[in-house]
């Protein structure tokens, strides 16, 4: 699903237009993305956490040529799912 066929879903469910529901998905893109950057996490029971997960600094390669590089350490944006969303997916009551 892109996120032209989530608008059209979201205003099918909600009886919304679909300016509507783009904006409620914008709104809540940009609400998630600004509570990550703050570093907090975004948790919505039985669905899952969005988090921000911090990786070290390493040694990597360079695929075209072999060379020993050395990698910043970075924050890495991440989705843990829920029971609920597990449940669901796999077709089995949580």
């Amino acid at each position: 699903m892109n996120r032209q066929e989530l608008i059209t879903a979201l205003a099918d469910k909600t009886g919304s237009s679909k300016a509507d529901a783009d904006r409620s998905i914008a709104a809540l893109l940009d609400i998630v993305t600004a509570s990550l950057k703050k570093g907090d996490n975004v948790q919505l029971v039985g669905f899952g956490t969005f988090e921000v997960r911090k990786r070290a600094a390493r040694n990597g390669r360079n695929p075209a040529t072999g060379e020993s590089i050395k990698i910043k350490a970075s924050k890495q944006p991440a989705f843990k799912a829920g029971a609920g969303l597990k449940a669901a997916v796999n077709g089995t009551k949580k």
